[in-house]
């Protein structure tokens, strides 16, 4: 996964009310990861931070104040190391600018009333080298936690705590590793259904263990019966009966299962891959809420028009008893806003 995913597989299966089907997923992924790549065409600029080294000529043709250095296309979230002629400018030294407004920052400064400057030693080309995280901006939110270690920096797979908080796209960070996550799988959670339940719609109260291990939202397995966790009292899960398209089942002492095998891609955003102990605290990057929305849109409208033959108008339906029309008008104002949200604006100078 090459290209930052700024949605994912769950946002736009949510957004379509669309049942998990496996059939759909390369697809799904295919639309989300071109929507992304439109949002990043829209707006001139990458959101997902990207642990990265960037060479600057000095001086630049572009750099009319010997204390300013422009970063150009490249957005700076935290810088790690800055050196000018092989010479390390400390913190102190410089300002992030803008510095009411960033992260992002576009230029940097050195401070007049600090002895470091910008200069260049037998060449001015690649004279400044900015080691640091890079991108439009770098919040994370809570993701759970590992359920087991990760004893290989080669391994593929990890197990987590919460299903709900992590999807088939995010970036997670465990210590000081980021990895992106490419698909999930069901998992045993270890507990079993305590109580018989009959193949009743209304039915919704499952008796488990301990229902401090699951979470509000979490779609677990019992058989061949998916349901949904609505609320949680003791060992009590009130649920939603046959979520996802599956079929009404009774069960008696079924273990119960759920989507917390993490497929992903390890040393994601220039990181290096590293082993982690079980109940390592996880967190996902996230992107912000305009360009989640857009790339949510652009996929939905390049399934459904896919779906349509690329009619005039399309419609997708669900369960036969909703349907939901694409705007074209509706979508361009959506680019627009973004666009005026988040869009790289051209830079004026005096001559």
């Amino acid at each position: 996964m090459a290209q930052a995913w700024y949605a994912t597989r769950e946002d736009v299966r949510s957004a379509l009310s669309s049942a998990s089907q496996a059939r759909d997923d390369a697809q799904i992924d295919r639309e989300i990861e071109q929507g992304s790549l439109d949002v990043d065409s829209l707006c001139s600029r990458t959101f997902q931070p990207r642990l990265a080294t960037y060479v600057f000529d000095w001086p630049s043709e572009q750099t009319p104040r010997s204390w300013r250095l422009w970063l150009d296309q490249y957005d700076l979230i935290a810088p790690t190391q800055i050196l000018s002629a092989g010479v390390l400018v400390p913190p102190t030294d410089y300002n992030l600018e803008p510095a009411n407004e960033g992260p992002p920052y576009r230029w940097i400064e050195t401070r007049l009333d600090r002895p470091s400057a910008w200069s260049s030693s037998s060449t001015w080309q690649h004279a400044i080298q900015i080691t640091g995280w890079w991108g439009h901006s770098d919040n994370q939110r809570p993701a759970g936690a590992l359920a087991a270690a990760v004893p290989s920096t080669t391994g593929t797979t990890v197990t987590v705590t919460d299903s709900t908080a992590v999807g088939v796209g995010d970036l997670l960070t465990a210590g000081a590793e980021r990895m992106t996550v490419t698909d999930k799988a069901l998992v045993d959670t270890g507990q079993t259904l305590q109580a018989p339940v009959a193949a009743k719609k209304d039915e919704v109260l499952f008796q488990v263990t301990d229902g401090s291990a699951y979470h509000r939202g979490e779609v677990l397995t019992l058989g061949a019966e998916r349901v949904r966790v609505r609320d949680i009292a003791g060992t009590m899960l009130t649920v939603e009966r046959a979520y996802d398209g599956t079929l009404l089942d009774s069960h008696s002492g079924d273990s119960i299962w759920a989507p917390r095998l993490l497929t992903v891609t390890r040393a994601a955003a220039g990181t290096t891959a590293a082993t982690a102990s079980s109940g390592t605290a996880l967190t996902r990057w996230v992107p912000p809420a305009q360009a989640r929305t857009l790339t949510i849109a652009e996929a939905m409208t390049t399934l459904l028009s896919e779906q349509a033959g690329y009619a005039r108008t399309i419609k997708a339906t669900s369960s036969g008893t909703r349907s939901v029309a694409v705007s074209a008008l509706e979508l361009d104002a959506l680019r627009q806003r973004v666009y005026d949200a988040l869009g790289r604006k051209a830079r004026t100078r005096a001559v």
